[in-house]
């Protein structure tokens, strides 16, 4: 198994689901922690967490106890922030089950914290804390219950933190269990990354995601098999890109091929070799239209025109006349894709070279609609036997691989890079990268990168940095993949000058040029 090179393994990036969790737990127990001892801890963590913060404390605080050990930890911060001075109550919506919560509940009272019989008013100022399932929800909540909270919510009197995961809401899949589920300003994550909260359906439910580390061991995370992680914009100090010789030439700094746009689409093809000058590589060739070829020398005079693309009537991109007379042998990478139309005719006739490609062939867009479309479809990957990445969103996968079935975007790019051995971006507004053995899984990142163009940036920035790094290490891993998709995105998302793609463009140059591990002279 390929074990994951970057961000570092820990419980800040390791991502799990529900039932990982609690075997991690049992196995920490059966060590000899007393399930005590990491209630304290959880609930102690949680409370510095809030004493952080005490714009939310200021009106006092009302947590909402459920019947298990979430509830414990929820008594322990109604302990701790009572002892810090702040007025705290509690309620209880359900039969407290686990012992160790009844008795917390007990102690609470004795020193004098108050205990509601009464549902909290959901117009006070005060923060309410949901400590009421947690990971261990398995099923739907009392609607009665959520309404509540989501009125709190949306009056904006006082702010809501769920504890661990948002009442109502499938750990795993992210999703409502019925119809709604509480939302939060704020989820305090605890232990590990719980799966459900980092997908894209789960964001108007966990407002601001917090990690709340409880020391699990090490050696703990390194058994877990499949590895997902979560990387953030923080993970950007810690990437680490080849270096290359101060002294290579132009063809030691990246050779990269582009085939891109087409009479109907010709801003694709522009936008797609902004990317790539963007990467810094040092030799970019284009395949384009007639109609851009024609102008290309005016606004990148640096591209290499190796040959142009007739359209059809319907002003679609045709391959074939152009690849038979190129050696796709010169280039590391070769990005085809972005803005070329559908034309299921010249795609059956170009397959055969883009199979044989030796290089990292990299598919967006319009290819990947060809392949879901062409006689093979997606055993094209299966057929291929090098090294591919593919840059779907959502509808194009469900049209690449309508057989792959999974509840999570994260589980349905996993299947599909395991099943035909490729590496797999799927876009969303947490996108992710995923190989045969590991999954990256983007987080935080702003919502400026989900925009018309972008796309075509990103495919060719993903050729020219690729092509620089193959130059130095003949296989990269898919992290390098994650790693250039987490550049784009913050690329966008500090982008002063606005947030099309052109000024973004820009951005992503000067980041690129800041990156002290590129020591290009």
């Amino acid at each position: 198994m390929k074990e994951i090179v970057w961000p570092k393994i820990d419980s800040k990036h390791l991502i799990v689901d529900s039932k990982q969790m609690l075997i991690l737990e049992k196995e920490m127990f059966s060590d000899g922690m007393p399930e005590e001892a990491l209630m304290e801890k959880a609930g102690i963590q949680i409370s510095r967490w809030l004493l952080k913060r005490k714009f939310l404390l200021k009106h006092g605080i009302t947590v909402l106890i459920g019947p298990g050990h979430n509830g414990g930890d929820g008594a322990v911060i109604a302990r701790e922030l009572f002892l810090k001075g702040y007025l705290v109550k509690v309620w209880c919506p359900f039969t407290i089950k686990k012992t160790i919560t009844i008795d917390h509940i007990n102690y609470l009272t004795s020193i004098g914290v108050t205990k509601l019989v009464e549902p909290p008013d959901a117009n006070g100022k005060e923060l309410w804390i949901d400590a009421v399932f947690g990971n261990n929800q398995t099923r739907k909540v009392d609607n009665k219950l959520i309404k509540l909270f989501n009125q709190k919510f949306h009056n904006k009197c006082g702010k809501v933190v769920s504890i661990d995961v948002p009442t109502g809401l499938c750990p795993d899949k992210g999703e409502p269990f019925l119809d709604n589920a509480v939302k939060a300003n704020y989820t305090l994550s605890i232990g590990l990354n719980k799966i459900g909260l980092t997908q894209d359906s789960a964001l108007p439910f966990i407002g601001e995601l917090n990690h709340i580390d409880v020391g699990v061991p090490t050696k703990k995370l390194s058994k877990i098999e499949k590895k997902i992680v979560k990387i953030t914009y923080d993970d950007l100090k810690s990437i680490d890109l080849p270096s290359l010789p101060k002294n290579s030439n132009k063809y030691r700094r990246g050779r990269t091929l582009l085939i891109a746009g087409s009479d109907k689409y010709p801003g694709a093809a522009y936008l797609a070799l902004r990317g790539a000058i963007s990467s810094g590589a040092g030799f970019i060739s284009a395949v384009l239209p007639r109609l851009v070829a024609e102008s290309i020398w005016q606004v990148a005079p640096e591209i290499v025109l190796k040959g142009t693309m007739q359209c059809n009537q319907n002003g679609d991109a045709s391959l074939f006349s152009s690849l038979k007379n190129i050696d796709l042998s010169a280039y590391d990478s070769l990005v085809v894709g972005p803005g070329i139309g559908i034309d299921n005719d010249d795609w059956q006739k170009s397959e055969d070279y883009l199979m044989g490609f030796e290089g990292l062939l990299i598919l967006d867009a319009d290819a990947l609609n060809r392949i879901s479309t062409s006689k093979l479809g997606s055993q094209f990957f299966l057929e291929r036997k090098f090294k591919t990445w593919i840059t779907p969103h959502g509808k194009e996968f469900l049209r690449l691989f309508p057989n792959i079935k999974c509840e999570t975007n994260l589980g349905l790019a996993f299947n599909a890079a395991k099943e035909f051995n490729i590496s797999v971006l799927l876009k969303g507004a947490n996108s992710i990268v995923a190989d045969n053995t590991n999954v990256w899984q983007l987080f935080g990142t702003d919502s400026q990168t989900a925009r018309a163009g972008l796309g075509d940036l990103l495919s060719g920035f993903l050729a020219g940095s690729s092509a620089i790094d193959l130059t130095f290490c003949r296989n990269i891993t898919t992290d390098f993949f994650a790693k250039y998709v987490l550049l784009h995105s913050f690329a966008a998302a500090k982008c002063k000058k606005g947030s099309d793609a052109s000024a973004i463009s820009d951005s992503l140059s000067k980041l690129m040029r800041n990156k002290k591990t590129r020591q290009i002279s």
